[in-house]
């Protein structure tokens, strides 16, 4: 799965810049939103028939590079 990045793209121009799969509408945030709703990775695809396991696992990777990094804490 090392080329997970090249699933992610940001479009200033569609869905408001935000994070989405290869191009199309569906954002990341879509994806972890189903996820965290119970839905599986089948059932995700079967709702969204454009989708690949491939492109699941690279919003699941995309939100945990995002999630790891530091934030800076003044003393």
């Amino acid at each position: 799965m090392g080329d997970w990045q090249k699933r992610i793209t940001i479009n200033p121009d569609q869905c408001g810049g935000r994070p989405c799969i290869r191009g199309l509408r569906i954002r990341v945030i879509d994806i972890l939103d189903l996820m965290a709703a119970g839905l599986t990775s089948s059932e995700i695809i079967e709702e969204l028939p454009d989708l690949e396991n491939e492109d699941i696992l690279a919003a699941l990777k995309y939100a945990s590079q995002k999630l790891n990094q530091l934030i800076p804490v003044s003393l």
